[in-house]
């Protein structure tokens, strides 16, 4: 009888592990759907404000062209980015543009002196770093995931309910280098007219996510 006890409390102690532990994986991964949620927001205002950026600098500095197509371009890939690693790539590729924008102010003191500019300037600043909070949260909450799924015994549980592992939104390689865009292979763009919307990038094929590094 004391065995029985003993085997009913077992499986009483597993299940009530296995419940708890699910329900934990859950909730980390409604973190990082939560926290990417607030990154999407952030970079949909970004995307907002490039457009109006572009019209107040070419007002001023219209021959800067390839500038201007510099930003429209690496607005392109970002709205067709699929994936927080392809999605981080491409706003490496935006502030890359955005930073060549802004130095234009320099050689133009009456659009450096511009209100319109200088406010956008202001909100992509405050947006970008908005960004980057989010993206800390982000990184930070995938990382718990990642680590919680890959530790025993959770990876037991992790691996029965299907729980995969995270990307981090972090670029990595060659986009930390500054951006080079290929205007012979870029996204057509009519300054006075818009952009064109880029063709959706090709889906890469999935790789084991990368931890942040320090």
């Amino acid at each position: 009888m004391i065995i029985v006890w003993i085997l009913l409390a077992v499986v009483v102690i597993g299940a009530i592990y296995v419940i708890i532990t699910y329900n934990g994986l859950v909730s980390l991964r409604n973190k990082i759907e939560n926290a990417w949620a607030q990154i999407d927001v952030q970079l949909k205002r970004r995307y907002d404000l490039i457009p109006n950026l572009v019209e107040t600098v070419k007002g001023y500095a219209s021959h800067e062209r390839e500038t201007l197509e510099a930003v429209i371009v690496a607005r392109n890939v970002a709205l067709t980015a699929s994936g927080p690693h392809d999605q981080a790539e491409a706003e490496n590729m935006i502030t890359g543009a955005l930073k060549s924008v802004f130095a234009l102010a320099e050689a133009y003191p009456d659009l450096k002196a511009n209100t319109n500019f200088l406010n956008l300037q202001e909100e992509l600043s405050g947006t970008e770093g908005r960004i980057a909070y989010a993206r800390q949260y982000y990184n930070d909450s995938v990382y718990r995931y990642n680590t919680k799924i890959q530790s025993f015994p959770a990876n037991t549980i992790a691996s029965r309910f299907r729980f995969v592992e995270r990307e981090y939104f972090e670029a990595e390689g060659e986009s930390r280098a500054p951006v080079a865009v290929d205007f012979g292979t870029a996204p057509q763009v009519d300054l006075d007219r818009g952009a064109v919307p880029a063709e959706p990038p090709a889906t890469p094929p999935s790789t084991p996510p990368t931890p942040p590094t320090a």
